[in-house]
């Protein structure tokens, strides 16, 4: 198992989080080792895309400390806290790229925001960036000219523009044929190793999320499940690890909704 303690790029520290009376997180802890990459899954609702906003400070822990390169995310101010989000990529679900942008001006949209580049250079990066991902010819593409994996592609050459230190992924792989799937998961694995990217990826893709993660996490009922490499959360004796990575039917994660015996609800309609 990997020390992800070591050289952590973000830790979580015992936070708590919840939304009214429902808590999402609950005494959660964990790091995310600088140049590795990390999988954070678990069953839908467990808590992963809010981990997501935690570390990009849209919400802030009501209790523990998310670290972003040693400094505590929910103690910054407006300022540190836009600095921080500089050194962070995020690649969003579907890509969220801009409709009435072409492909080119996509990608140099946080350029043009956050830098005072001169177009020369910006031009010279946004094409380095696309070729890395293997689509500078559809820089003049618009984005509904181009399929959903090229989509996805896109949106990480955009997420990587600025040279970022954390790449975040929100479900990078839905909605992607196998062909696609295949193409994106290998690309973030290589730009990772290349461009000495740390990257967190939250995922319900087991295969292929397996496949490219030096580090899993699983969450699970407001807590971390299991951790460790992928053969050691796939080697878990815990019934919802075990439950969420066989994909089965029966086990702690009911199909059915908690409710009235199916006895209890026909006797109450009968006249």
């Amino acid at each position: 198992m990997i020390d992800p303690s070591a050289d952590a790029l973000v830790e979580v520290r015992s936070v708590r989080f919840g939304y009214r009376d429902r808590t999402v997180l609950d005494d959660v802890s964990f790091s995310i080792p600088r140049g590795k990459v990390t999988a954070l899954m678990g069953a839908t609702g467990g808590g992963k895309t809010t981990t997501l906003r935690l570390i990009g400070g849209q919400l802030r822990a009501q209790h523990g400390q998310v670290l972003f390169a040693g400094q505590d995310i929910g103690a910054m101010d407006q300022a540190q806290l836009y600095a921080a989000r500089r050194r962070m990529g995020m690649l969003f679900q579907f890509g969220a790229l801009f409709t009435d942008l072409s492909v080119f001006e996509n990608v140099a949209f946080p350029l043009r925001e956050h830098t005072r580049l001169p177009e020369e250079l910006i031009r010279d990066i946004v094409l380095m960036k696309l070729d890395s991902v293997g689509l500078r010819g559809a820089r003049d593409l618009m984005p509904a000219e181009i399929s959903g994996g090229m989509n996805r592609r896109v949106a990480l050459a955009r997420a990587i523009a600025l040279d970022p230190d954390l790449v975040l992924y929100d479900e990078p792989f839905s909605g992607l044929d196998p062909i696609a799937l295949g193409t994106a998961a290998r690309l973030i694995r290589d730009l990772n190793e290349a461009l000495g990217l740390t990257s967190l990826i939250v995922s319900h893709e087991i295969p292929e999320t397996f496949r490219i993660s030096d580090q899993v996490i699983i969450l699970a009922n407001g807590r971390v499940a299991a951790q460790g490499t992928p053969d050691e959360v796939r080697q878990s004796e815990d019934p919802m690890v075990i439950q969420f990575v066989s994909g089965a039917r029966d086990g702690p994660v009911r199909f059915h909704y908690p409710g009235p015996s199916v006895e209890e609800d026909f006797d109450g309609v009968r006249p």
